[in-house]
């Protein structure tokens, strides 16, 4: 048996009766420190710095909900345009994903992550200072621009880097855990801030996170510039244009068509959507016929369940964002909790998304996936239908704390699982679109199924706030169960054990075939 790439430098080539000797070398590095690290407090310190992308992008995303009104008042925001700060930062982050993603693949993780932490801090300290609602919406903006570069950065670093197996599973687990983190930490801080300081804080406590980030990222990132200029990746400016193009437009449409003055019929609207619509076949069109590097590549989805696990995804991850904005407005506006007791009653999905993440690490490579997703796929159905169901007067005991463990527990398995499936599937040259692709699940899924839980709540508000509140809740229940019919019935994830990357995979391939080949001559 032929062994490919870096393994042939560390195991001879051997013949079938001694592949138990290529097994325990495969399953000894997927299990110890990568090479690129000569210190485990060097790991420590690239694991700290990389995985707080996920607590930066959830910290901005979800703490500013809470201050929506506090900084509509401050800056004479209309009740029109209010939720723009907020939404202006999504559709940023996911529209800019994909060409990001590439600049990654081009130039490194290390450069582009260091800059997009950088870009957050600077951004962040300008909106604290902001004057008036204009500047602060191009803040918000702007702000996006730095997790649409880091977040594919941070996938494109740990999934080069790290081999499958125990290890990747338990770093990639931690990176999961950080989301439910900063979810929390941004609803504290926003309570904080609104409550007891202003608003303004909020921000510079989030400059003080990136630029810490960036920081210890500069020192403890290996660099891999080098390395990725030799691949001589280059950037697809057509599919570029035409897909960034096409998803603000898109994504603007679908989330402010509940705002505006005659929902789909407005004019803005219509003209949005349209051309959006034209934008998007034009960036198919350009990546399927025309692109020589397309940012898309069609091989990155021939993978098995590859394409249904995308599609459900995009449910699953569109669900999820549903609940917990419209959760939140069910604490606050059905239970009459205030910004800090909403902040103390998601503690448990913190300390159970840590648990869970912390656990699934250790036990990824054992269970087979299809099973966790399975099981993951029907607690997300079950968390929104219980707030649903809940009686007038509902017990946070017996309902709130139910619904959000299973939240939980939907959102952070899938969020695992499908992260280390994607990364591992895809060769190194690869990792910067699998990152982007992932985190533009993430964002596009839950703008669209936002957008369309907020025409449902509209259409709905002559019933009353907890009826409207419950149909978009309702809404969500269909999401979530299309994700659970797609993951169910069409992928199937082995267990993360242990493997050969990609890379060594289509090494062995093309060894094999040209081995054949001389066979045969």
């Amino acid at each position: 048996m032929l062994i490919p790439g870096h393994l042939s430098n560390q195991l001879p080539n051997i013949t079938s009766t001694e592949s138990e000797s290529e097994k325990a070398l495969i399953e000894r590095l997927g299990r110890q420190r990568p090479e690129k690290f000569p210190t485990l407090w060097k790991e420590i310190g690239f694991c700290f710095s990389v995985v707080m992308s996920q607590l930066l992008i959830e910290y901005f995303s979800s703490g500013f909900l809470v201050l929506i009104r506090t900084v509509a008042i401050d800056l004479d925001l209309s009740s029109t345009p209010d939720t723009w700060p907020a939404s202006a930062f999504a559709l940023t982050v996911a529209c800019f994903l994909l060409p990001f993603g590439r600049v990654a693949d081009m130039y490194g993780g290390f450069p582009v992550y260091v800059a997009g932490t950088i870009w957050l801090g600077v951004w962040s300290a300008i909106a604290a200072v902001s004057k008036n609602a204009l500047m602060l919406d191009i803040c918000r903006a702007l702000q996006g621009l730095g997790p649409a570069a880091f977040l594919p950065a941070s996938l494109t670093l740990l999934g080069s880097i790290y081999r499958p197996g125990p290890r990747k599973n338990i770093v990639f687990s931690i990176y999961g855990a950080m989301a439910p983190i900063g979810y929390w930490i941004g609803f504290l801080f926003a309570g904080i801030s609104g409550t007891f300081i202003t608003w303004r804080w909020y921000f510079y406590f989030g400059t003080f996170l990136s630029l810490l980030s960036a920081f210890i990222a500069y020192l403890t990132i290996p660099s891999d510039i080098q390395e990725r200029r030799r691949m001589g990746i280059k950037m697809d400016w057509w599919g570029s244009i035409t897909i960034i193009v096409g998803l603000i437009l898109f994504v603007f449409a679908i989330t402010e068509v509940s705002n505006a003055p005659n929902l789909w019929a407005t004019k803005y609207i219509i003209v949005s959507l349209v051309l959006g619509v034209v934008f998007l076949i034009a960036a198919i069109y350009v990546e399927g016929w025309v692109a020589e590097t397309p940012l898309l590549p069609a091989d990155i989805f021939h993978s098995k369940s590859m394409k249904p696990l995308n599609v459900a995804l995009l449910f699953a991850y569109g669900s999820t964002g549903v609940y917990l904005l419209y959760v939140t407005y069910y604490m606050e506006i059905v239970m009459g909790a205030t910004p800090m007791q909403v902040a103390a009653w998601y503690t448990p999905l913190v300390l159970g998304g840590v648990l869970i993440s912390t656990v699934g690490g250790f036990v990824l490579h054992i269970i087979p996936n299809t099973i966790l997703i399975i099981f993951a796929s029907i607690c997300g159905v079950i968390a929104p239908l219980l707030f649903v169901l809940a009686p007038p007067g509902a017990n946070y005991w017996a309902w709130v704390l139910p619904s959000l463990i299973c939240g939980t527990l939907a959102i952070d398995i899938i969020f695992n699982t499908a992260n280390i499936f994607i990364t591992t599937s895809l060769p190194t040259r690869r990792q910067g679109i699998a990152g982007a692709l992932v985190n533009v699940l993430v964002q596009l899924g839950m703008a669209v199924c936002l957008g369309w839980a907020d025409v449902v709540a509209a259409a709905t508000a002559e019933q009353g706030l907890t009826k409207s509140i419950k149909a978009a809740l309702l809404f969500e229940v269909s999401c979530s169960a299309m994700a659970c019919v797609l993951l169910v019935g069409f992928v199937r994830i082995d267990r993360a054990k242990s493997d050969l990357t990609a890379d060594e995979k289509e090494a062995r391939a093309r060894m094999e075939l040209e081995s054949r080949r001389r066979g045969s001559g």
